[in-house]
Protein backbone atom coordinates (compact mmCIF):
# COMPACT_ATOMS: atom_id res chain seq x y z
CA UNK A 1 0.00 0.00 0.00
CA UNK A 2 1.13 3.45 -0.86
CA UNK A 3 0.81 7.10 0.09
CA UNK A 4 0.76 8.85 -3.53
CA UNK A 5 -0.89 12.13 -2.55
CA UNK A 6 -1.21 14.06 1.29
CA UNK A 7 -1.67 17.16 2.97
CA UNK A 8 -2.51 18.49 6.39
CA UNK A 9 -3.64 21.76 8.27
CA UNK A 10 -3.21 22.53 11.70
CA UNK A 11 -1.80 25.36 13.79
CA UNK A 12 1.60 25.50 12.21
CA UNK A 13 0.53 25.73 9.10
CA UNK A 14 -2.20 25.73 6.35
CA UNK A 15 -0.83 23.09 4.19
CA UNK A 16 1.72 20.16 4.91
CA UNK A 17 4.95 22.14 3.86
CA UNK A 18 4.44 25.00 5.90
CA UNK A 19 3.78 22.46 9.09
CA UNK A 20 6.69 20.46 8.05
CA UNK A 21 9.03 23.79 7.88
CA UNK A 22 7.64 24.81 11.11
CA UNK A 23 8.33 21.54 12.49
CA UNK A 24 11.76 20.83 11.61
CA UNK A 25 12.98 24.00 13.69
CA UNK A 26 11.04 22.99 16.56
CA UNK A 27 8.58 26.05 16.47
CA UNK A 28 6.13 25.54 19.47
CA UNK A 29 5.15 29.15 19.81
CA UNK A 30 1.72 28.97 17.43
CA UNK A 31 -0.65 28.60 20.59
CA UNK A 32 -3.40 30.63 22.02
CA UNK A 33 -4.85 30.86 25.49
CA UNK A 34 -8.74 30.80 26.55
CA UNK A 35 -9.91 32.04 29.52
CA UNK A 36 -13.75 31.58 28.38
CA UNK A 37 -13.82 27.22 28.07
CA UNK A 38 -13.64 26.63 31.75
CA UNK A 39 -14.20 29.39 34.31
CA UNK A 40 -11.02 30.25 36.18
CA UNK A 41 -8.89 28.19 33.89
CA UNK A 42 -6.77 29.37 31.38
CA UNK A 43 -6.13 26.61 28.55
CA UNK A 44 -3.58 26.70 25.72
CA UNK A 45 -5.13 25.89 22.64
CA UNK A 46 -3.39 25.17 19.21
CA UNK A 47 -5.96 26.39 17.20
CA UNK A 48 -6.21 26.78 12.83
CA UNK A 49 -6.24 30.55 12.57
CA UNK A 50 -7.29 30.60 8.92
CA UNK A 51 -10.47 31.18 7.51
CA UNK A 52 -12.03 28.42 6.22
CA UNK A 53 -14.26 27.42 3.24
CA UNK A 54 -17.82 27.88 4.26
CA UNK A 55 -20.38 24.88 3.99
CA UNK A 56 -24.18 25.63 3.11
CA UNK A 57 -25.72 22.20 3.55
CA UNK A 58 -26.72 22.55 7.58
CA UNK A 59 -26.47 18.79 8.81
CA UNK A 60 -22.35 19.25 7.63
CA UNK A 61 -22.06 22.56 8.47
CA UNK A 62 -19.15 21.88 11.36
CA UNK A 63 -15.93 22.92 11.50
CA UNK A 64 -14.15 19.28 11.38
CA UNK A 65 -15.70 19.98 7.30
CA UNK A 66 -14.25 22.60 6.58
CA UNK A 67 -11.04 21.52 8.10
CA UNK A 68 -11.53 18.78 5.93
CA UNK A 69 -12.28 20.70 2.66
CA UNK A 70 -9.41 23.13 3.15
CA UNK A 71 -7.08 20.39 3.63
CA UNK A 72 -8.44 18.73 0.22
CA UNK A 73 -8.09 21.72 -1.61
CA UNK A 74 -4.57 20.61 -3.25
CA UNK A 75 -5.21 16.75 -4.06
CA UNK A 76 -7.30 17.21 -7.13
CA UNK A 77 -10.04 14.95 -5.66
CA UNK A 78 -12.44 15.79 -8.58
CA UNK A 79 -9.94 13.50 -10.79
CA UNK A 80 -10.85 10.50 -8.47
CA UNK A 81 -13.01 7.59 -10.00
CA UNK A 82 -15.69 8.13 -7.50
CA UNK A 83 -16.99 4.58 -7.63
CA UNK A 84 -13.57 3.40 -7.19
CA UNK A 85 -12.58 4.89 -4.35
CA UNK A 86 -13.70 4.41 -0.73
CA UNK A 87 -13.68 7.26 2.48
CA UNK A 88 -12.14 5.98 5.77
CA UNK A 89 -12.62 8.89 8.65
CA UNK A 90 -10.64 9.32 11.68
CA UNK A 91 -12.17 11.59 14.36
CA UNK A 92 -13.21 11.59 17.92
CA UNK A 93 -15.13 14.75 18.61
CA UNK A 94 -16.64 14.91 14.57
CA UNK A 95 -18.96 18.16 15.53
CA UNK A 96 -20.09 17.59 19.18
CA UNK A 97 -19.45 21.49 19.41
CA UNK A 98 -21.98 22.42 16.84
CA UNK A 99 -24.49 19.67 18.68
CA UNK A 100 -23.88 21.68 21.87
CA UNK A 101 -25.79 24.97 20.65
CA UNK A 102 -27.78 23.43 17.72
CA UNK A 103 -29.29 19.69 18.87
CA UNK A 104 -28.65 19.20 14.99
CA UNK A 105 -28.34 14.90 15.87
CA UNK A 106 -25.88 14.81 12.76
CA UNK A 107 -23.89 16.87 14.38
CA UNK A 108 -23.32 14.14 17.49
CA UNK A 109 -22.65 11.32 14.41
CA UNK A 110 -19.03 9.80 14.47
CA UNK A 111 -19.54 9.41 10.62
CA UNK A 112 -20.84 13.12 9.78
CA UNK A 113 -17.06 14.20 8.43
CA UNK A 114 -17.06 10.85 5.82
CA UNK A 115 -20.81 11.55 5.19
CA UNK A 116 -20.29 14.95 4.09
CA UNK A 117 -16.69 14.26 1.92
CA UNK A 118 -19.02 11.43 0.00
CA UNK A 119 -22.09 13.91 -0.25
CA UNK A 120 -19.55 16.68 -1.28
CA UNK A 121 -17.47 15.20 -3.57
CA UNK A 122 -20.23 12.78 -4.81
CA UNK A 123 -18.25 9.06 -3.92
CA UNK A 124 -19.99 6.25 -4.59
CA UNK A 125 -17.78 3.11 -2.90
CA UNK A 126 -17.38 2.49 0.36
CA UNK A 127 -17.09 4.80 3.11
CA UNK A 128 -17.21 5.13 7.17
CA UNK A 129 -15.82 6.82 10.00
CA UNK A 130 -13.16 4.63 12.80
CA UNK A 131 -13.19 6.31 16.43
CA UNK A 132 -11.02 4.61 18.27
CA UNK A 133 -9.53 7.74 20.55
CA UNK A 134 -6.07 9.26 19.83
CA UNK A 135 -5.10 6.03 17.81
CA UNK A 136 -7.87 6.74 15.27
CA UNK A 137 -5.27 7.96 12.90
CA UNK A 138 -3.50 4.97 12.14
CA UNK A 139 -6.85 2.74 12.90
CA UNK A 140 -7.86 5.13 9.39
CA UNK A 141 -5.42 2.99 7.51
CA UNK A 142 -5.69 -0.54 8.92
CA UNK A 143 -9.23 -0.28 7.53
CA UNK A 144 -7.83 1.15 4.32
CA UNK A 145 -5.84 -1.72 3.14
CA UNK A 146 -8.14 -4.07 4.34
CA UNK A 147 -10.44 -2.06 1.48
CA UNK A 148 -7.62 -2.11 -1.07
CA UNK A 149 -6.99 -6.36 -0.14
CA UNK A 150 -10.07 -7.35 -0.47
CA UNK A 151 -10.48 -5.34 -3.78
CA UNK A 152 -13.35 -3.86 -2.38
CA UNK A 153 -11.61 0.15 -3.84
CA UNK A 154 -9.10 0.84 -5.58
CA UNK A 155 -8.19 3.74 -4.18
CA UNK A 156 -9.10 5.14 -0.52
CA UNK A 157 -9.38 8.47 1.11
CA UNK A 158 -7.90 8.59 4.48
CA UNK A 159 -8.91 11.29 6.61
CA UNK A 160 -8.37 12.58 10.10
CA UNK A 161 -9.83 15.89 11.10
CA UNK A 162 -10.97 17.01 15.04
CA UNK A 163 -11.85 20.72 15.90
CA UNK A 164 -11.79 22.21 19.08
CA UNK A 165 -14.11 21.28 21.68
CA UNK A 166 -15.77 21.68 24.69
CA UNK A 167 -16.54 18.07 25.83
CA UNK A 168 -13.11 16.28 25.30
CA UNK A 169 -11.51 19.87 26.73
CA UNK A 170 -13.41 19.29 30.06
CA UNK A 171 -13.08 15.28 29.83
CA UNK A 172 -8.98 16.23 29.91
CA UNK A 173 -9.36 18.63 32.97
CA UNK A 174 -11.70 15.80 34.95
CA UNK A 175 -8.60 13.72 34.56
CA UNK A 176 -5.94 15.99 35.52
CA UNK A 177 -4.28 15.75 32.89
CA UNK A 178 -4.70 19.50 30.49
CA UNK A 179 -1.87 21.51 31.28
CA UNK A 180 -2.11 25.75 31.35
CA UNK A 181 1.55 25.23 30.03
CA UNK A 182 3.37 23.96 27.42
CA UNK A 183 2.92 20.41 27.04
CA UNK A 184 6.86 18.76 28.85
CA UNK A 185 6.62 14.94 27.71
CA UNK A 186 9.44 12.78 29.22
CA UNK A 187 10.49 15.61 31.44
CA UNK A 188 10.05 14.98 35.09
CA UNK A 189 8.49 18.39 35.21
CA UNK A 190 5.27 17.14 32.81
CA UNK A 191 2.15 18.66 33.41
CA UNK A 192 -0.40 17.47 31.07
CA UNK A 193 -1.12 17.77 27.13
CA UNK A 194 -2.32 20.51 25.06
CA UNK A 195 -5.11 20.45 22.89
CA UNK A 196 -4.92 21.16 19.50
CA UNK A 197 -7.08 20.74 15.85
CA UNK A 198 -6.79 19.81 12.69
CA UNK A 199 -6.95 17.50 9.34
CA UNK A 200 -5.02 14.86 6.90
CA UNK A 201 -5.91 13.70 4.18
CA UNK A 202 -4.04 10.75 1.86
CA UNK A 203 -4.93 9.11 -0.67
CA UNK A 204 -3.55 5.42 -0.87
CA UNK A 205 -3.58 3.00 -3.43
CA UNK A 206 -2.31 -0.35 -3.86
CA UNK A 207 0.94 0.33 -6.35
CA UNK A 208 1.80 3.56 -7.63
CA UNK A 209 5.10 5.92 -6.37
CA UNK A 210 5.02 7.59 -3.60
CA UNK A 211 5.48 6.42 0.41
CA UNK A 212 5.36 2.61 1.26
CA UNK A 213 3.34 1.73 4.20
CA UNK A 214 5.24 -1.72 5.16
CA UNK A 215 3.85 -2.58 8.04
CA UNK A 216 0.65 -1.77 10.88
CA UNK A 217 0.13 -3.22 13.88
CA UNK A 218 -3.03 -3.06 16.51
CA UNK A 219 -3.34 -4.37 19.84
CA UNK A 220 -5.78 -3.50 23.28
CA UNK A 221 -4.42 -3.86 26.49
CA UNK A 222 -7.80 -4.68 28.32
CA UNK A 223 -5.95 -2.92 31.40
CA UNK A 224 -8.20 0.24 31.77
CA UNK A 225 -10.81 2.72 30.34
CA UNK A 226 -7.98 5.58 30.13
CA UNK A 227 -4.38 4.44 31.85
CA UNK A 228 -2.87 2.67 29.47
CA UNK A 229 -0.77 -0.92 30.86
CA UNK A 230 2.61 0.37 32.23
CA UNK A 231 4.67 -2.02 31.18
CA UNK A 232 3.96 -1.56 28.01
CA UNK A 233 3.78 -5.46 27.01
CA UNK A 234 0.48 -4.76 24.07
CA UNK A 235 2.30 -1.43 22.88
CA UNK A 236 5.12 -3.70 22.23
CA UNK A 237 3.17 -5.85 20.64
CA UNK A 238 1.82 -3.52 18.38
CA UNK A 239 5.22 -2.35 17.30
CA UNK A 240 6.07 -5.56 16.89
CA UNK A 241 3.82 -6.07 14.02
CA UNK A 242 4.16 -2.94 12.54
CA UNK A 243 8.19 -3.85 12.29
CA UNK A 244 7.77 -7.08 11.24
CA UNK A 245 10.08 -8.45 8.74
CA UNK A 246 11.90 -4.91 9.01
CA UNK A 247 15.33 -5.20 10.79
CA UNK A 248 15.67 -2.96 13.51
CA UNK A 249 18.40 -0.78 12.59
CA UNK A 250 16.82 -0.18 9.16
CA UNK A 251 14.41 2.47 11.51
CA UNK A 252 15.67 5.67 10.64
CA UNK A 253 13.18 7.61 13.17
CA UNK A 254 10.48 6.87 15.67
CA UNK A 255 7.44 9.65 16.04
CA UNK A 256 6.36 9.15 19.73
CA UNK A 257 2.53 9.48 20.89
CA UNK A 258 4.62 11.46 24.28
CA UNK A 259 1.53 13.00 25.50
CA UNK A 260 3.54 14.38 28.16
CA UNK A 261 1.36 12.62 30.81
CA UNK A 262 2.48 10.46 33.47
CA UNK A 263 0.79 7.27 32.19
CA UNK A 264 1.28 7.20 28.92
CA UNK A 265 5.05 8.81 28.84
CA UNK A 266 5.53 5.97 31.13
CA UNK A 267 3.97 3.40 29.20
CA UNK A 268 5.69 4.37 25.78
CA UNK A 269 9.31 4.55 27.44
CA UNK A 270 9.13 1.41 28.45
CA UNK A 271 8.12 -0.07 24.85
CA UNK A 272 10.80 2.03 23.57
CA UNK A 273 13.29 1.11 25.52
CA UNK A 274 13.01 -2.89 25.20
CA UNK A 275 12.51 -2.66 21.83
CA UNK A 276 15.30 -0.41 20.91
CA UNK A 277 17.12 0.90 23.53
CA UNK A 278 18.80 4.33 22.93
CA UNK A 279 19.74 3.25 19.47
CA UNK A 280 16.95 5.14 16.83
CA UNK A 281 16.07 8.75 17.60
CA UNK A 282 12.42 9.71 18.64
CA UNK A 283 10.79 12.80 19.31
CA UNK A 284 7.19 13.83 19.83
CA UNK A 285 5.93 16.47 17.47
CA UNK A 286 2.70 17.53 20.40
CA UNK A 287 4.54 20.19 21.57
CA UNK A 288 4.38 21.71 18.56
CA UNK A 289 1.19 20.60 17.42
CA UNK A 290 -0.91 20.46 20.50
CA UNK A 291 -2.74 17.12 20.74
CA UNK A 292 -5.26 17.00 18.02
CA UNK A 293 -7.21 13.75 18.86
CA UNK A 294 -8.52 11.88 16.13
CA UNK A 295 -6.41 13.33 13.96
CA UNK A 296 -3.25 13.79 16.07
CA UNK A 297 -1.94 10.47 14.40
CA UNK A 298 -3.08 11.73 10.78
CA UNK A 299 -1.01 14.97 11.19
CA UNK A 300 2.18 13.15 12.41
CA UNK A 301 2.22 10.20 9.67
CA UNK A 302 2.07 13.55 7.38
CA UNK A 303 5.20 14.50 9.21
CA UNK A 304 6.96 11.79 8.74
CA UNK A 305 5.87 11.05 4.95
CA UNK A 306 7.26 14.84 4.25
CA UNK A 307 10.29 13.47 6.16
CA UNK A 308 11.08 10.43 4.01
CA UNK A 309 9.64 12.34 0.65
CA UNK A 310 12.20 15.05 1.32
CA UNK A 311 15.39 12.42 2.48
CA UNK A 312 15.66 15.25 5.29
CA UNK A 313 18.63 15.67 6.90
CA UNK A 314 17.72 16.94 9.74
CA UNK A 315 15.02 15.28 12.73
CA UNK A 316 11.81 16.86 14.04
CA UNK A 317 13.06 17.86 17.65
CA UNK A 318 11.90 16.88 20.93
CA UNK A 319 10.76 20.15 22.50
CA UNK A 320 11.05 19.85 26.52
CA UNK A 321 12.69 21.51 28.88
CA UNK A 322 15.91 18.36 28.79
CA UNK A 323 14.91 17.57 32.62
CA UNK A 324 14.60 13.80 31.26
CA UNK A 325 12.28 11.95 33.88
CA UNK A 326 15.20 9.49 35.61
CA UNK A 327 12.94 7.28 36.91
CA UNK A 328 11.16 5.89 33.32
CA UNK A 329 13.40 3.86 31.11
CA UNK A 330 16.28 6.45 28.94
CA UNK A 331 15.06 6.72 24.94
CA UNK A 332 17.47 8.29 22.34
CA UNK A 333 15.37 12.45 22.76
CA UNK A 334 16.13 14.24 19.11
CA UNK A 335 17.86 17.45 19.64
CA UNK A 336 17.22 20.43 18.17
CA UNK A 337 19.05 20.89 14.85
CA UNK A 338 20.11 17.40 14.78
CA UNK A 339 21.04 15.50 11.52
CA UNK A 340 21.32 11.93 10.20
CA UNK A 341 22.78 10.29 7.25
CA UNK A 342 19.58 9.65 5.70
CA UNK A 343 15.69 9.03 6.13
CA UNK A 344 14.09 6.02 4.72
CA UNK A 345 11.86 4.56 7.34
CA UNK A 346 9.88 5.95 9.39
CA UNK A 347 7.76 4.58 12.41
CA UNK A 348 5.03 6.34 14.18
CA UNK A 349 3.21 5.11 16.91
CA UNK A 350 -0.18 6.09 18.48
CA UNK A 351 -1.94 4.99 21.84
CA UNK A 352 -5.43 5.79 22.58
CA UNK A 353 -8.26 5.45 25.87
CA UNK A 354 -9.26 1.84 26.45
CA UNK A 355 -6.07 0.63 25.76
CA UNK A 356 -5.85 0.65 21.94
CA UNK A 357 -2.19 0.42 20.83
CA UNK A 358 -1.05 1.35 16.93
CA UNK A 359 1.60 1.72 15.13
CA UNK A 360 2.76 2.52 11.23
CA UNK A 361 5.79 1.92 9.66
CA UNK A 362 6.47 3.86 6.37
CA UNK A 363 9.56 3.80 3.88
CA UNK A 364 9.97 5.29 0.91
CA UNK A 365 9.05 3.97 -2.73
Amino acid sequence: MRITKYNAICNLGNNIDEIFEKALIGDNTCFEYSKEIIKGKNIRLGRVNLELPSISIPNYNARCNSLLLETLNNLEIEKLDKRNTAIVCATTNTAVEEFEYSRNYKFAEIGNPAEFIKEYYGFKNFYTSVSTACSSGIKAFIIAKELLDSNFAEKVLVLGVDSIAKLPIFGFDSLEILSPNPTNPFSKNRCGINIGEGAAAFLVEKEGNGIEVVGLGETTDFYHATTPDPSGCEAIRAIEQAIKGIDYNEIDYINLHGTGTVANDLMEANAVSKLFGTQIPCSTTKPLTGHCLGAAASIEIALCAKLIEKNSKSLLPHIYDGEYDSEIPRINLVEKNQKVEKITTCLCTSFGFGGTNCAITLRRG
